[in-house]
C-alpha cells in the first residue's frame, strides 16, 4: 500500500463567525488608535502648559527685575539721606538687606526661566528663548460637552467605549466559535503496482467533547470580561466628570480671585504709594514708606502673575487634554 498522495482541503467557516472575526479585529485597531490619540492629547496639554509656564516666568523674572531695581535705587537714596542726616543706620542696613533679597529672587526667577524653556523644547524639539504671543481668553468650553461628545474628544472617554466595543466584539466571537468549522477534502492517492489508484473525497465534522467545560466556559469569561469593561467605562465618565468639575471650579476660583485683587486691592495699594509719595512730598512722611509702598506694589503685581499662570495650567488641563477635532474626523471617516 505504499503510495504518494497529493491533495487539497478547504476548511469552510461561516459567513457569522468571519464577520465576527472581522469586526474583532477592527475594533483591536480601534483600540489602539485611542492609545494613540490618547498620546497626543497628552503631548498637547503638556505642550501648552510648557508654552504657558515659559510665557509668565517671563512676565514675573521681568517683576522681579523691577523689584530690584527699585530697591538699588532705594538703597542708593537711603545712603544719600543718610549723608544728609535724613536717615538712619538701621534703615541703611534694611534697604541693603531688602536689595539682597530682591538680587536672589531675580537669581531665581532666572533659573526658572531656564528651566521652562528646556521643558517647552523637549515638547517642540526646537531651542526656545522667549515666547511673545498672548494667552487667550481663559474660558473653557469643555464642562459643558455632552457625554456623546466626550467619547469623540476626551481620550478617556473615548479608550473606555472602545474598549466595551471590543470586549463585546470578543463575546460575539466566542459565541461564534462554539460551532466548529467544517473542512472538504479531495486527494488523488498513487499506489503500488498490486493496487489501483485511488481518488478520494471528505467532509470534515469535528464533534467537540465536553463543551460546557471549554467553550462555553470561553463564553462566559468573556462576557465577564464585557461586564467589566462596561464598568470601568461608567466609572471612567464618573472620575471624568469629577476631574472637569474640580477643575472648572478651580479656573472660576482663581479668575475671580485675580478679578478681585485687580478690583479692589491693587487700587489701594496704588493709592497708598501716591499718598505715601505725597507725604515724603510735603515733608510729613518718610522716604522708606515710599520705598515700602512701591515695593508693595510690585509684589502685589508678582502676585497677579502667579494666580493668573495657575488659572491658564488649570484651563490648558481643560481645553488641550482633548483630541483635536480634525483628528478625530478623520479617525471617524476612515471607520
Amino acid at each position: 500500500m505504499t503510495m504518494r498522495r497529493v491533495g487539497i482541503e478547504q476548511q469552510w467557516v461561516s459567513s457569522d463567525k468571519r464577520l465576527a472575526r472581522s469586526d474583532r479585529a477592527q475594533r483591536a485597531v480601534e483600540m489602539e488608535e485611542a492609545n494613540y490619540l490618547a498620546n497626543m492629547a497628552k503631548v498637547r496639554e503638556q505642550t501648552a502648559k510648557a508654552w504657558i509656564s515659559v510665557w509668565y516666568t517671563q512676565r514675573a523674572l521681568a517683576f522681579s527685575k523691577a523689584i530690584e531695581n527699585a530697591a538699588a535705587e532705594d538703597a542708593v537714596a537711603i545712603q544719600a539721606a543718610h549723608r544728609g542726616a535724613k536717615s538712619t543706620a538701621s534703615e541703611v542696613t534694611q534697604a541693603q538687606l531688602v536689595l539682597l533679597q530682591a538680587q536672589d529672587t531675580v537669581r531665581k526667577s532666572e533659573q526658572e526661566l531656564r528651566t521652562a524653556r528646556q521643558a517647552l523644547t523637549r515638547w517642540i524639539t526646537v531651542p526656545v528663548d522667549s515666547v511673545s504671543d498672548s494667552i487667550p481668553p481663559l474660558v473653557s468650553h469643555v464642562p459643558n460637552l455632552p457625554v456623546a461628545d466626550l467619547e469623540k474628544y476626551h481620550p478617556m472617554a473615548l479608550a473606555a467605549r472602545r474598549a466595551v466595543t471590543l470586549a463585546d466584539a470578543e463575546t460575539t466571537l466566542a459565541s461564534r466559535e462554539r460551532r466548529p468549522d467544517w473542512a472538504v477534502e479531495a486527494a488523488f492517492s498513487q499506489r503500488g503496482s498490486q493496487y489501483s489508484n485511488m481518488v478520494s473525497v471528505g467532509v470534515s465534522i469535528p464533534l467537540p467533547v465536553n463543551r460546557s467545560q471549554r467553550q462555553d466556559r470561553d463564553v462566559a469569561e468573556k462576557s465577564a470580561l464585557a461586564t467589566r469593561a462596561r464598568l470601568q467605562y461608567e466609572d471612567a465618565l464618573r472620575e471624568l466628570r469629577t476631574e472637569i468639575e474640580t477643575l472648572s471650579a478651580t479656573l472660576a476660583s482663581v479668575n475671580e480671585r485675580v478679578s478681585l485683587l485687580k478690583s479692589q486691592q491693587l487700587p489701594s495699594v496704588n493709592q497708598q504709594v501716591e499718598l505715601a509719595t505725597a507725604a515724603y512730598r510735603s515733608g510729613t512722611g518718610s522716604l522708606s514708606a515710599v520705598f515700602n509702598a512701591n515695593k508693595m506694589l510690585l509684589e502685589k503685581q508678582l502676585q497677579i502673575a502667579d494666580l493668573e499662570k495657575e488659572a491658564a495650567l488649570t484651563w490648558a488641563s481643560l481645553e488641550y487634554h482633548l483630541i483635536p477635532h480634525e483628528m478625530a474626523a478623520i479617525s471617524k471617516a476612515k471607520r
